[in-house]
């Protein structure tokens, strides 16, 4: 059964970083659009950053700049390197796959930035 395990989230002061990390077991991760996405309270799931099988990528344009997607396909891992971060980006942070059908969704990894 595929398993996906986000982790690296925390609070943190605005200005300051996170790099969140999320671990895929058992599919073809090498081969798979990944991405990050993010849900704040009372907010829909929004997508955040895609990254290809070939390593390009793709961002909101709220996170355009200050985020940094990256993947270890050796390693089934997908990683985000949250640089700046504002209050706004205070969500529960999830990976899933960027294109086709959803896995289903892990527990996600909580982002608080406070001001």
């Amino acid at each position: 059964q595929v398993q996906l395990v986000e982790s690296g989230g925390g609070l943190v002061q605005a200005g300051g970083s996170l790099r969140l990390s999320c671990t895929a077991s058992m599919f073809r991760f090498s081969i798979r659009t990944m991405a990050w996405f993010r849900q704040a309270p009372g907010k829909q799931r929004e997508l955040v950053a895609t990254i290809t099988s070939s390593t390009d990528t793709n961002y909101a344009d709220s996170v355009k700049g200050r985020f940094t997607i990256s993947r270890d396909n050796a390693k089934n891992a997908l990683y985000l390197q949250m640089n700046s971060l504002k209050p706004e980006d205070t969500a529960v942070y999830y990976c899933n796959t960027g294109s086709g059908v959803s896995l289903p969704w892990g527990q996600g990894t909580q982002v608080t930035v406070s001001s």
